[in-house]
């Protein structure tokens, strides 16, 4: 089978869950090419990554308002289409995998689909509708034209894939599609280098490292971290933690003048997008690892890679109570059921001053994301997927 993949908001492989259902598809026999934007370090237009095609395009950047947001869709847009003539042109596909957010692409997919009969999986990453809510606190016109988008994009699909039950029952509630047509493919790190070895210097001196990966957006809560590290260091007086919040997003900058705002900067390392090694190094050294995506209608229904990350380093983990953040770790976390910085900054001293409760939770995590979590079964469902779309 000939499929492509098509993704706006990373560029693989960096995307680690695009990039894993490629190498699995490919595994499978199956010939993959991933069209994605030319961002974060990878900008080579075309290349062969072990036996997978990939086409890049030009996009204008990530945005942070919704003039910005046109401008990044529509250039992105421009770019999968020529690209997508491009993989026709070679090799033609049988399947268009669309990865969502946004629920535009299916403007790229639709010639394909009603003109030569390409089979359509729309793999819902998130919840666009309740994205743009959070991100923008109301809804208006733009809002119902990205339920449309959606309502498009599930019209038109053969089979739907979303990362847990939240989404699942969303989509299939919202795009009417039978029991048959929908199918949980959770995202879990495979095959992370768990061994390497910790790094102290990253604790400048201090007894405990506590860390954050991940994006640094306006609906992510890396606000809600820094001013709780403030209550920890101000109101609480501990002087013996360091905080190492890796990653970055449209709000990184924004976020670093807050830093310097509160007096955290020789407390708070932010050393914006790293090297996997490093990336590794990190999870490796701290301590504890915090999730502060704020409870709200869109992180309720979402699965945070940070989250399970965490889980494979057998770190202990607090975040915000969210409904899936909940179902993925399980008794792994501690969480904060109120959107509050300070009791974010309590929460995360209580398991600092109790090791022996963050290495039960490390191992709890562990052992979760390796079984009931695991990837070797999101691959077995990505495969039914693939075959009930070619039925």
């Amino acid at each position: 089978m000939r499929v492509l993949i098509v993704v706006e908001n990373l560029p693989v492989p960096l995307d680690r869950r695009v990039w894993q259902e490629a190498c699995a598809l490919r595994d499978a026999r199956h010939e993959v090419t991933v069209i994605c934007p030319q961002m974060r370090g990878f900008t080579q237009a075309e290349e062969v990554l072990e036996g997978i095609q990939i086409f890049r395009h030009w996009i204008s950047g990530e945005a942070g308002g919704k003039g910005g947001y046109f401008l990044e869709y529509v250039t992105a847009l421009w770019g999968e289409l020529h690209c997508a003539l491009k993989a026709w042109r070679r090799t033609g596909f049988d399947v268009i995998h669309l990865c969502n957010p946004p629920d535009l692409l299916f403007l790229v997919a639709l010639p394909f689909k009603l003109l030569a009969g390409v089979r359509l999986i729309y793999d819902v990453h998130d919840l666009w509708p309740e994205m743009f809510e959070a991100k923008f606190g109301k809804r208006g016109l733009l809002y119902w034209a990205v339920r449309l988008a959606e309502c498009c994009t599930l019209k038109l699909a053969d089979v739907v894939m979303a990362t847990n039950q939240s989404v699942l029952q969303a989509v299939k509630k919202r795009g009417q599609k039978c029991d048959d047509e929908v199918f949980i493919v959770r995202t879990a790190p495979n095959q992370l280098p768990t061994t390497v070895p910790a790094d102290p210097a990253l604790k400048k001196g201090k007894n405990y490292l506590v860390g954050y990966i991940g994006v640094m957006g306006n609906a992510d809560g890396v606000d809600y971290l820094i001013q709780a590290v403030e209550h920890i260091v101000k109101v609480r007086g501990r002087q013996d933690v360091q905080f190492l919040l890796m990653g970055s997003g449209p709000e990184y900058e924004e976020l670093l003048r807050l830093r310097e705002q509160l007096g955290m900067t020789d407390c708070i390392d932010m050393p914006g997008r790293v090297t996997n090694e490093f990336l590794f190094t990190g999870l490796q050294t701290m301590d504890l690892g915090v999730a502060c995506d704020p409870i709200n209608a869109y992180n309720d229904h979402c699965t945070m890679n940070k989250t399970l990350e965490y889980m494979a380093f057998s770190k202990a983990q607090v975040m915000f109570g969210t409904k899936e953040g909940r179902f993925s770790a399980g008794d792994a976390a501690h969480y904060v059921m109120e959107n509050s910085a300070a009791l974010l900054g309590d929460a995360m001293l209580t398991l600092l001053d109790d090791a022996p409760r963050r290495q039960r939770m490390g191992e709890i995590g562990y052992q979760r994301l390796h079984h009931e979590l695991s990837w070797s079964q999101s691959v077995t469902e990505l495969l039914k997927a693939y075959d009930r779309a070619m039925i």
